[in-house]
């Protein structure tokens, strides 16, 4: 690459308004970057001073707003309180069918056993089964199929009566 396309490659990245470009073309590799001029960096650091104070408001709101959810997930957290939670026993992907051309292996409304297939969790490309530990009627799913889950998530909550 000569010096005459580096340069036509400034000036299409200036005109592109790209703050950054890389290229690599085999031993060759050129970073371009774009910014403000000391001009419009002064006029950009004077105005974010003054905001400053501004932005300062909207936070108390948002602290307040984020107040209100944590009660209503409290009282739902009552409402399932009378229920079984199914938690995962290891980190993985959850599957709720053992292949993907067979039926779930429970759905809301289902009834099952202490000792049925819940789901399966895969880690390290070994599938392991989750059983309940209780018998009862399938209330919630938690989690859908083919997600991540965590170790001790809830992924069914369970009515026992």
């Amino acid at each position: 690459m000569d010096i005459k396309e580096i340069q036509n490659l400034i000036k299409f990245v200036a005109k592109s308004g790209a703050n950054e470009v890389k290229l690599e073309m085999g031993d060759v590799k050129i970073t371009i970057k774009t910014g403000p001029t000391r001009h419009e960096a002064n006029y950009m650091q004077q105005p974010s001073q003054i905001q400053v104070p501004i932005q300062a408001q909207p936070e108390v709101k948002v602290a307040t707003t984020v107040a209100e959810p944590v009660t209503e997930a409290a009282e739902k957290a009552d409402d399932d309180s009378k229920f079984i939670v199914i938690k995962s026993p290891i980190i993985g992907t959850l599957y709720r069918k053992p292949s993907p051309d067979k039926p779930v292996f429970c759905k809301v409304g289902d009834t099952i056993e202490a000792g049925d297939t819940v789901c399966i969790i895969e880690a390290m490309k070994l599938f392991n089964e989750v059983e309940s530990e209780v018998s009862g009627k399938i209330v919630k799913v938690l989690v859908e199929d083919s997600s991540p889950v965590e170790f001790d998530q809830p992924l069914f909550l369970i009515d026992p009566s």
